[in-house]
């Protein structure tokens, strides 16, 4: 189905951004070259159609990277759209098959829509035993899930989950806990980061906090700096 979307120029950019090389959190992935801005105009009609979300299975499980980003954009696009029993399937397929949204592309694309929205008025410890996971992919499911909760104007599991990853050693981890962080309190309440940030900046990893305090005014970005050098 994109194959003949591909570009092979494109794909060794892809490649390279997405660190495929030996080591590399991407390692061993594979890239036509299509970029997301096509994948979600090819997209766009099966994601206003119901679907069993076994169907986009062989997809998912491709080891093309754009193949699992397309299923992926339309499970999404489906947990927005979605009756409640279809939103559960989604969710409960995607949870299943975490071993393939892997990379950050891929969970940011989707989880927010599809865990997040469905947690949003559930019980949220699905997210507790996603932030404790091995897997790199499986913790950053956990914070950027939040960003539907911190939509909806609550902030309270975002701050949560950003304490228990505060020791994390993976950078992918620091950038979406200091994302997190920043949509928290431009989205919700800015004096509520402040206080997390006066509890815990001095421990946020660097790359953490210089996210979270992007939009601060320089002299608080300042403080905050150096709070983490102290």
């Amino acid at each position: 189905m994109l194959e003949s979307e591909g570009n092979a120029d494109d794909a060794a950019v892809l490649a390279r951004y997405f660190q495929v090389k030996p080591g590399g959190y991407g390692e061993r992935d594979q890239f036509l070259g299509v970029k997301l801005s096509r994948l979600r105009t090819i997209a766009k009609p099966y994601g206003r159609t119901e679907f069993e979300p076994s169907d986009w299975l062989p997809l998912l499980q491709s080891p093309i990277h754009e193949h699992r980003l397309l299923a992926l954009v339309v499970m999404a696009d489906r947990a927005v759209r979605g009756g409640g029993d279809e939103r559960g399937q989604i969710y409960q397929t995607y949870l299943g098959h975490t071993a393939f949204v892997n990379n950050w592309d891929l969970v940011d694309v989707s989880c927010a829509a599809i865990v997040g929205g469905y947690l949003l008025n559930r019980d949220r410890s699905p997210l507790d035993d996603l932030v404790r996971s091995a897997s790199l992919w499986e913790r950053r499911i956990a914070i950027i899930s939040t960003h539907h909760f911190i939509r909806a104007g609550e902030s309270g599991p975002t701050y949560r989950l950003a304490t228990a990853l505060i020791d994390d050693r993976q950078d992918l981890i620091h950038k979406a806990v200091g994302w997190m962080l920043r949509e928290a309190g431009r989205r919700v309440d800015g004096a509520e980061l402040r206080t997390f940030l006066d509890d815990y900046a001095a421990r946020l990893p660097r790359t953490a906090l210089r996210y979270a305090i992007e939009h601060f005014p320089p002299e608080e970005r300042q403080h905050y700096l150096r709070l983490r050098r102290q």
